[in-house]
């Protein structure tokens, strides 16, 4: 395997529709996307997606960060086989980030780059990435040939709200998750409708994006036990997620952490805290496909559960990935992703991964991510490119 060039393109994915929750409200987002090449014609690709608000980082803090390492030097010894590259890959160091102590600042841009050498790495050597839970976290690999994604209703309210959640039921989803602690609206109302078309055998969870006060989130999760949630993520900002130790003594419904979940740092945190039972891991904010298996592999050692979530605008890159992560790891909770065309007005490559009727989508299985970049959409979305390594 010789890598022969490493480039980074800071694009702008169009959305269909605007997306809004606690947090932020977007009709587009910004991502990073590495184009790795080997000698042999090997296109690898890798995505990641900065959120400051999550993990302190921006497309421009990502790439500087992919511009800054000195790839001459990590590209020196490149391996010659598939299971000594996945752990090459594993232990490239990225330049640090300032004031880091959770250890999360650099992870959108470490995800990028991660998924484009093992997309290259997997090609080249004929090996899916769903091999790479059978080499990082052997007791957690548990492969399948398909997979069901959950549904999500993000600010719909009201009327729309419910024909909404019908139209999940309809189409044949067993989860949804619904934002709550949306301006102006009343979550336990919203969530009562919801559940009144869904069903009594939904699995319905709620996701607050740190929208809730701290002294009110036991309150407010009582307001929703009557409704048969079976989850509370994010109830409160980062800075007061210690507060949640009393809820969880309190309340039997599961709290999951995910703005407070980027790094093995924050789950050692969280664990000795015991301010949660949930992690929500998502490759970009966590750091990568090896790292988010970590951390998976740490829940399952310590008795927590988890989810694999994504973030919007995934392109088809990531969509892959996750879907490599959720046909390989056992005992994921909840499984979301795979938006692709539903989301999306362009995407980036191909085949289209969207999941089908009620949520389902087949394993992939062929090398690597299994994807083929299209480079004309690549293009007209780049904003700005860097060439980071041309072999010398």
């Amino acid at each position: 395997m010789q890598i022969v060039e490493l480039t980074a393109h800071a694009i702008q994915l169009p959305l269909k529709r605007t997306i809004k929750h606690a947090s932020h409200t977007r009709t587009a987002t910004e991502n990073v996307v590495v184009v790795c090449k080997l000698d042999d014609g090997t296109i690898g690709l890798g995505e990641g997606v900065p959120r400051d608000y999550v993990t302190g980082e921006t497309i421009d803090s990502v790439m500087a960060v992919l511009k800054r390492a000195d790839w001459q030097v990590c590209f020196r010894d490149q391996p010659k086989a598939f299971v000594d590259a996945v752990t090459w890959i594993r232990n490239i160091k990225l330049p640090s980030a300032v004031d880091d102590a959770r250890q999360c600042k650099t992870n959108a841009a470490r995800c990028a780059i991660e998924l484009a050498l093992l997309d290259a790495a997997g090609q080249h050597f004929g090996l899916p990435l769903s091999e790479v839970a059978k080499i990082v976290t052997p007791e957690l690999f548990s492969p399948r040939d398909k997979v069901q994604y959950s549904g999500a209703i993000t600010s719909s309210q009201g009327t729309k709200a419910k024909l909404a959640g019908l139209a999940m039921r309809l189409y044949g989803f067993r989860q949804i998750k619904i934002k709550v602690g949306i301006e102006g609206q009343n979550d336990a109302l919203r969530v009562k409708n919801i559940r009144k078309v869904v069903g009594s055998k939904m699995d319905l969870r709620v996701d607050a994006n740190e929208a809730w006060p701290a002294a009110e989130v036991l309150e407010r999760v009582q307001a929703l036990a009557p409704f048969q949630i079976s989850s509370v993520e994010q109830p409160v900002r980062h800075e007061h997620v210690h507060m949640l130790v009393d809820v969880c003594k309190q309340t039997a419904i599961p709290i999951m952490l995910d703005e407070s979940l980027c790094s093995m740092f924050d789950a050692e945190q969280a664990l000795a805290g015991r301010y949660c039972s949930l992690f929500n891991i998502r490759l970009s904010k966590c750091g990568g496909l090896i790292r988010s298996l970590e951390l998976a592999d740490f829940a399952r050692r310590h008795g927590l559960g988890y989810q694999l979530g994504c973030q919007v605008g995934e392109s088809a890159i990531l969509s892959a990935a996750g879907r490599h992560f959720a046909t390989s790891a056992r005992d994921i909770r909840y499984l979301e992703g795979s938006y692709d065309r539903r989301l999306l007005k362009e995407n980036l490559a191909r085949p289209d991964l969207t999941f089908g009727w009620g949520g389902w989508a087949p394993a992939l299985t062929q090398p690597g991510l299994g994807i083929r970049l299209m480079p004309d959409a690549l293009e007209r979305m780049t904003l700005s490119k860097e060439v980071l390594y041309v072999r010398r």
